[in-house]
C-alpha cells in the first residue's frame, strides 16, 4: 500500500456552470487556483454522460455514453498532475428517474446543476504509469 499524510492548504465550495463539462470545470479550477493536489465530493444533475469502465483483463477502458438526464447521486475523486496538467480523476453514481443507478469513471458530462466541495492539499500528487495495472496512478 502507498500512503502519505496530507495537510490541507485551502478549501472551496463550487457551483458548476450549466452547460459546461463536469470534469473540465474541476480541472479549470485547479489551473486557476494553482491546485496540484485535492480531494473532492459533489452532487447535482447532468444532461448526458460518458462513463468509462476499466476492463482488468484487457487493461483498457470501455466507454458507455448516456444521452439522457441523470441525477448525480454521488461524485468523488482527486486532482493530481498527469503529464504536467491537472487531471480530475472522477467517479460518480448516476441515477435515472426510475431509481436505477449506474456508476463508473466519469470522463465527461454536461452539467445541468452541480455543487462540489474541494479540499486542496499542500504537497502535489503526481500520476505515473504503473506496469501492473497499466494505469496512471499517483505515488
Amino acid at each position: 500500500m502507498h500512503y502519505r499524510e496530507v495537510a490541507t492548504e485551502r478549501e472551496f465550495l463550487c457551483r458548476l456552470e450549466t452547460g459546461g463539462d463536469w470534469r473540465e470545470q474541476l480541472e479549470t479550477l485547479a489551473v486557476d487556483e494553482g491546485i496540484e493536489a485535492a480531494w473532492f465530493t459533489g452532487l447535482g444533475a447532468v444532461q448526458d454522460a460518458e462513463v468509462w469502465f476499466y476492463d482488468q483483463a484487457t487493461c483498457e477502458y470501455d466507454a458507455v455514453t448516456f444521452d439522457e438526464p441523470l441525477e448525480v447521486a454521488a461524485c468523488v475523486g482527486n486532482v493530481a498532475d498527469l503529464d504536467g496538467e491537472p487531471f480530475a480523476h472522477t467517479h460518480a453514481v448516476l441515477s435515472r428517474p426510475s431509481g436505477g443507478a449506474l456508476a463508473g469513471h466519469l470522463d465527461a458530462a454536461t452539467v445541468w446543476a452541480g455543487e462540489l466541495y474541494v479540499r486542496a492539499f499542500e504537497d502535489p500528487l503526481v500520476r505515473e504509469h504503473d506496469e501492473t495495472t497499466d494505469l496512471d496512478l499517483w505515488l
